[in-house]
């Protein structure tokens, strides 16, 4: 599975306008809404709060990987924001997370869409080398450019 087989470019947004976790998580929900991979912001929103009780998805080296199931979803997408500033998102490790993927997955999948991705997602993002590349992009399409990488 090829990360950008759950994206499109209007699921990028390197320059994330928010200054709080929920500011941010509510940016990305709006594009997955705008994007039409979603029925109900409100409820998918819900989804991804009730994780982010159960732990921080803030996972340090400046990332974070909020995520939801929800049957306001229909169907599998990621999507992904840059914050250079940074933006407190209670990580392990103390970083500021300025990586952020958002995986949103329908209630009904059966298995683990959501953990495959994150296994994914996780494997690249431990290589110092692409999160610095990353966070240099300066654009929407050379985000996803680097993102095709990601399989």
């Amino acid at each position: 599975m090829k990360l950008t087989e759950l994206m499109t470019t209007e699921l990028v947004e390197t320059e994330l306008k928010g200054t709080t976790r929920d500011e941010i998580i509510e940016e990305l929900i709006h594009k997955l809404d705008n994007e039409g991979s979603i029925k109900s912001k409100r409820k998918f929103k819900k989804a991804i709060l009730a994780r982010e009780k159960e732990g921080s998805t803030g996972i340090g080296y400046e990332i974070a990987i909020p995520h939801g199931k929800s049957k306001a979803v229909t169907e599998p997408r990621v999507i992904f924001g840059k914050k250079a500033s940074g933006v407190d998102w209670n990580s392990a490790d103390g970083t500021l997370a300025k990586l952020i993927f958002m995986i949103a997955v329908p209630q009904e999948n059966q298995g683990d869409d959501h953990l495959k991705i994150l296994q994914i997602l996780s494997r690249k993002l431990m290589n110092e080398e692409f999160r610095e590349q990353l966070l240099q992009v300066e654009s929407n399409e050379e985000a996803y450019n680097l993102l095709e990488e990601i399989e």
